[in-house]
């Protein structure tokens, strides 16, 4: 029997600054000759108020921890708690469910718009589903689009946009339910340099602003500079973000 992995107390780290933690985060896919280690032994907080980079290339695990820390997949090993003191990891689905919906905003890559949607429509997804009444909806849908410098195009579909307009409109949806906590995968990774560079720029104001605790992956070091604190990942590993990979 392996020896036991020692956690903190949930109390201490409800005192402390960080919103979400990932202790010991391990993610095993397959078994026997085909087991693949997409993470070994992560250990991440996030504070409120600061973008969380996490670097690395190409099948280092960004994308896994990412998917572990916004509840959209269980560790292996290790979990994922909240400042509230619960164990995300531990969570019935309906719980963790409730936690996505109410908490966590989740910014893609492929911008994950519904085609047919306008964008104020899209905008307005998340707040269906949480059944927000009516009057409350457009208000939230028209601040959010405003956020993001778009309330000019609210009525515009997806294939009517640029590409770092339709990304704007997807970190406006991530950003309607008012979450504590954004995750973003590679949200540049189909925008050109410049307007990247844009997209990280409107994620870390709104980051600071509405002090959220924001996670960005990306495998693009000029983005660095956008970075509160860098997690680089090698191989399912942390390293120090200073190495040079």
């Amino acid at each position: 029997m392996g020896k036991r992995t020692a956690y903190p107390d949930e109390a201490s780290l409800t005192r402390s600054s960080a919103v979400l933690v990932g202790q010991g985060l391990r993610r095993t896919f397959g078994s026997g000759a085909t087991e693949v280690h997409a993470l070994d032994g992560v250990d991440i907080e996030v504070p409120a108020g600061a973008i969380t980079v996490v670097r690395g290339p190409s099948g280092s695990g960004k994308t896994t921890l990412l998917n572990l820390l916004g509840g959209l997949d269980r560790p292996s090993a290790g979990r994922v708690l909240l400042d509230d003191g619960r164990v995300l990891s531990e969570l019935a689905e309906k719980e963790v469910l409730a936690v996505r919906r109410q908490r966590i905003g989740y910014v893609f890559q492929s911008f994950g718009l519904v085609p047919v949607l306008s964008a104020a429509e899209n905008v307005e997804v998340p707040l269906r589903l949480q059944k927000v009444a009516v009057g409350e909806r457009t208000e939230r849908v028209e601040q959010a689009l405003a956020m993001v410098g778009l309330e000019r195009h609210a009525k515009q579909r997806p294939y009517e946009l640029s590409g770092g307009q339709q990304q704007r409109v997807g970190i406006a949806r991530a950003l309607v339910s008012r979450p504590d906590i954004l995750i973003a995968d590679e949200p540049t990774g189909q925008l050109d340099s410049e307007t990247g560079a844009l997209v990280m720029d409107l994620l870390a104001r709104v980051t600071h602003e509405q002090q959220i605790a924001s996670v960005v992956s990306t495998h693009d070091p000029v983005l660095m500079g956008r970075a509160d604190q860098v997690v680089q990942l090698q191989d399912g590993r942390r390293v120090a973000p200073d190495a040079d990979r």
